[in-house]
């Protein structure tokens, strides 16, 4: 059974950090990219980045225009867990994060090809 638990969320002024993990358990081998995705109230969820974790191509980071440059996402191997390093926060970084493990060919910044979704953590930037 996959279990993605998110963790590391919590309130934040505007220009500060926050890291969130994503514990997972139960992933097969063929798990193809882990994922970062947001939504927040009266919005649809978006992408927001993701790491190739199968093939040659693993450790390929893939990021939204919105956060390049100042989010970083990497993961731990020895102990199954995705990180989201988040700085420069904005208030529009405002959102539920969820972790997300992707399998397949599909687009790793498309939400379709995730098969499964952890419960969330809630991240807020106050201005």
């Amino acid at each position: 059974q996959v279990q993605l638990v998110e963790s590391g969320g919590g309130l934040v002024q505007a220009g500060g950090s926050l890291r969130l993990s994503c514990a997972a358990s139960g992933l097969t081998f063929d798990t193809t990219a882990m994922g970062w995705f947001r939504q927040a109230p009266g919005k649809e969820r978006e992408f927001v980045a993701a790491i190739i974790t199968f093939t040659w191509r693993a450790g390929t980071t893939y990021y939204a225009d919105s956060v390049k440059g100042r989010f970083t996402i990497s993961r731990d191997n020895a102990k199954n867990t995705v990180y989201l390093q988040m700085n420069s926060l904005k208030p529009e970084d405002t959102a539920v994060y969820f972790c997300a493990a992707h399998y397949g060919g599909g687009v790793v910044t498309e939400s379709s090809g995730y098969r499964y979704w952890g419960q969330g953590t809630q991240v807020t930037v106050s201005s």
